[in-house]
């Protein structure tokens, strides 16, 4: 199931994506779950929204796609998790590389991603984005999957020329970091760890990879990340970029205003965003 995040009638809204438009999940259990990340608080969210599993109430062109979870009370990155991304970057820490993404930062699919009119290294980093349902504390890497509500794109925009010795300069300009299009639920993925990934820039890809090849796994991140602080419900757990990056190319590749950037996971869809600048 899909589900998603998004604004109708100047109003904030969740549902379910289906081929033939969108179920407003607000309509029927707004009263009871106001946001997205209060249904998927429940260990039974399925089975509450499978009665309203019927006729579409939205054209899905009336909607303005917001970030999957538009407000999670944190979105963990981790940086370096691909092998040839580590090359890349000559990184050689033994234990994942964490840092911290503010939610407002964040916008949904077929919106315009700001690039800083100060810099001219706006980068592109498409990654699996792994959104927390039943939250906890010291969870183990074997229960670890239990505690996932569903999966969905991100793609991690990066200012390289202000992310210096940290990342937190860089990763946190206004709208620079794309989610979505929808959720998909963790019954759909039984296993995150067989997808692949994909970036493209103007239709060109530029990072391939499969999540097979990620160096700490989705389980092992909550594992991990779950030692030192308690994982919420709507928590996103963002688990790094494959090889490929434009930091890195010869020469630089780089967003620019009017660029259109996209990432695609399969089973999950394809995430789209323009470019423009401040």
């Amino acid at each position: 199931m899909k589900l998603v995040s998004y604004e109708y009638n100047h109003q904030s809204c969740y549902g379910i994506y289906t081929q033939g438009g969108i179920i407003d999940l607000t309509r029927h259990l707004g009263h009871q779950y106001p946001t997205l990340k209060l249904l998927l608080s429940q260990p039974d969210f399925l089975a509450i929204i499978a009665p309203y599993h019927t006729t579409p109430d939205i054209d899905v062109h009336e909607i303005k796609y917001l970030p999957v979870i538009p407000d999670p009370t944190k979105i963990i990155c981790a940086g370096m998790n691909y092998a040839a991304k580590k090359s890349e970057f000559n990184e050689v820490n033994a234990i994942p590389v964490l840092f911290i993404r503010f939610a407002d930062t964040q916008t949904g699919h077929l919106t315009d991603v700001i690039k800083p009119s100060i810099s001219d290294e706006f980068d592109y980093e498409g990654e699996l984005a792994v959104i927390i349902g039943q939250g906890g504390r010291y969870i183990p890497q074997d229960k670890a999957l239990e505690h996932i509500a569903g999966y969905s794109c991100y793609m991690d925009g990066s200012i390289r020329d202000w992310q210096h010795a940290w990342y937190t300069a860089g990763k946190n300009w206004p709208k620079t970091g794309a989610f979505g299009p929808c959720l998909v639920t963790a019954d759909d993925i039984p296993d995150p760890g067989q997808l692949t990934i994909q970036t493209y820039l103007n239709g060109n890809q530029v990072q391939y990879d499969t999540t097979a090849n990620l160096i700490y796994t989705v389980p092992a991140l909550i594992a991990y990340i779950s030692q030192f602080t308690t994982l919420s419900s709507g928590d996103v757990i963002i688990t790094g970029s494959p090889g490929g990056v434009g930091k890195k190319r010869t020469p630089p590749l780089f967003m620019k205003s009017g660029d259109t950037i996209e990432v695609e996971i399969s089973g999950i869809g394809r995430l789209c965003n323009r470019v423009i600048q401040d």
